[in-house]
């Protein structure tokens, strides 16, 4: 039994293969309208706005515009992170206690 797999009979005349379908273009970008809720941080709905960019872009330029946002929204983290809080409550003392 053989291995071989057989060339198709365009390549064994010599013949060029014809190229498929030559007026294929692949669809302009369409926006995907999904709703965005504000989260009332106006830093977090700047960059949850920029998603809008990737609407008008083709699909390879997708990447750059999330990469934009995740990079956005985890710097508005760690800076939520960096922030001092409220004052914590003090801590009732032992001798607070009356029964």
């Amino acid at each position: 039994m053989s291995d071989a797999v057989p060339e198709p009979a365009a390549q064994e005349s010599g013949a060029a293969p014809e190229p498929q379908e030559a007026g294929y273009e692949p669809a302009a970008p369409a926006p995907l309208d999904v709703p965005r809720t504000p989260t009332g941080n106006a830093e977090v709905d700047a960059r949850l706005a920029r998603l809008a960019d990737a609407d008008h872009l083709a699909t390879d330029g997708h990447v750059e515009v999330y990469e934009d946002v995740h990079r956005g929204l985890r710097d508005a983290l760690t800076a939520l992170d960096a922030r001092p809080g409220p004052p914590a409550p003090p801590s009732p003392s032992p001798y607070d206690r009356r029964s």
